[in-house]
């Protein structure tokens, strides 16, 4: 399984590590200068969590980020979920004649 929110769809996230040396000139040197630069990865900061659907009546089982949590607690389990695509709408019940 890749390193993906199920949520937000953010993933691995490809950049570089400059490394410098020297003293800033406003500390009184002459400016840092760059000596190497460096391929590296950003990883998610991923979550495994069971959340509780109060409209489902059910736990679901999802891998999310940090961030994805503060949306969950912010908009509501249900609501994001469900724009996520990860749960469907719960079936009307059928009416007896």
């Amino acid at each position: 399984m890749s390193r993906v929110c199920q949520i937000t769809g953010r993933r691995t996230a490809a950049g570089r590590q400059y490394t410098r040396r020297g003293l800033a000139k406003r500390k009184g040197g002459i400016g840092k200068k760059t000596t190497g630069i460096s391929p590296r990865t950003f990883q998610v900061n991923l979550q495994r969590k069971r959340i509780w659907v109060p409209e489902l009546n059910r736990t679901v089982r999802v891998r999310l980020s940090a961030r994805a949590l503060k949306t969950i607690s912010r908009n509501g389990a249900y609501r994001t979920l469900l724009d996520a695509g990860l749960v469907k709408p719960p079936k009307a019940k059928a009416r007896k004649k």
